[in-house]
């Protein structure tokens, strides 16, 4: 995986974004080590976190196709943002592809 990759992640989860955002405060918030981010800003949709150094993670969570979209961006903290999907519902396939307006189209 390059940098890019690393840096920028996504992930689908049939939570509400709020839920997602209140799991990333607790999730972040509890940690001991030197890996440790504690919040910067909130709003309805975002989170950011400062950790060791000043390293930054942002994290956003929005509705998107029947699913909630959370990306996830750091530097540094890759692994935790990686770490912290890791905890959350993921959205089936089928279930996005049963949402999405097109499958729901039937020719006669």
């Amino acid at each position: 995986m390059n940098q890019s990759q690393r840096t920028l992640q996504e992930f689908r989860t049939t939570l509400a974004p709020s839920e997602v955002l209140a799991r990333a405060k607790s999730f972040f918030s509890r940690r001991n080590s030197l890996y440790a981010a504690f919040l910067e800003q909130e709003d309805a949709t975002h989170l950011t976190f400062r950790g060791q150094g000043g390293e930054e993670i942002a994290l956003a969570a929005i509705e998107r196709d029947g699913a909630t979209l959370v990306t996830g961006s750091s530097y540094i903290f890759d692994m935790q943002v990686a770490r912290f999907f890791t905890t959350l519902p993921e959205v089936e396939e089928t279930a996005l592809l049963s949402a999405s307006p097109s499958a729901k189209q039937v020719t006669a």
